[in-house]
């Protein structure tokens, strides 16, 4: 049984300023602290390995099933994701453009002014954040959120601005919670490559996939 320690540090700081949020993120080196702004309040929160690793494992998980199903997308991992209309921003553990994958491709910078939000993103959440993040997520049009909280993968889609959950993905067909869950629950018995191939046999011999090389 795994020792299981602190994942994340998560510091929040009241009546801080639109343009000093707007200077902090830009000044800072890296996307640590991962920093989300709502209005006033700016939540940093510094990931430790628990989380990094659930993260990026997921993350693996997502880029896999978009390859072996042939689906394109474009990753965009922590990017920050502001609106000043909304005095809101967030950067996700990871994050995605699916359907709006064309569109963004080669853009070198995203404007939420003009350019759609990712159509996934996923935020590990071990300590509670003080920020209503969903409320954040519907707010912006993030279609699909996924959030793991150290034990289990929840999935949410947006509809008629508030989420619901869902067990399958929307922007990843047939891509549901069980699928992800049973790779995770390995994850301290296997390493990442045996678990990415595992997953990819498990793809090949369900329904409609062939063979997969590699």
């Amino acid at each position: 049984m795994p020792i299981i320690v602190s994942a994340e540090n998560r510091t929040l700081l009241d009546n801080i300023r639109w343009e000093t949020f707007v200077e902090l993120s830009e000044q800072r080196r890296g996307s640590i602290p991962r920093m989300t702004y709502d209005r006033g309040l700016l939540e940093l929160m510094s990931p430790l390995r628990q989380h990094e690793q659930i993260g990026s494992l997921i993350g693996r998980l997502v880029e896999t099933y978009s390859e072996v199903r042939d689906i394109e997308i474009k990753t965009v991992a922590s990017t920050t994701f502001k609106r000043k209309d909304l005095q809101s921003a967030f950067e996700a553990d990871e994050s995605y453009y699916i359907a709006h994958a064309e569109q963004i491709r080669s853009k070198p910078e995203i404007d939420l002014a003009i350019d759609p939000p990712p159509d996934l993103v996923i935020e590990v959440e071990i300590t509670s954040s003080a920020l209503r993040k969903l409320e954040l997520f519907a707010a912006m049009g993030i279609p699909e959120v996924w959030r793991h909280d150290g034990e289990r993968l929840q999935m949410y889609r947006l509809v008629d601005a508030a989420y619901e959950p869902i067990a399958t993905s929307d922007g990843l067909p047939s891509l549901s919670i069980a699928m992800i869950e049973s790779i995770l629950a390995e994850r301290f018995e296997k390493g990442e490559t045996s678990l990415m191939k595992q997953f990819r046999a498990s793809l090949a011999t369900s329904k409609n996939i062939g063979p997969i090389d590699g």
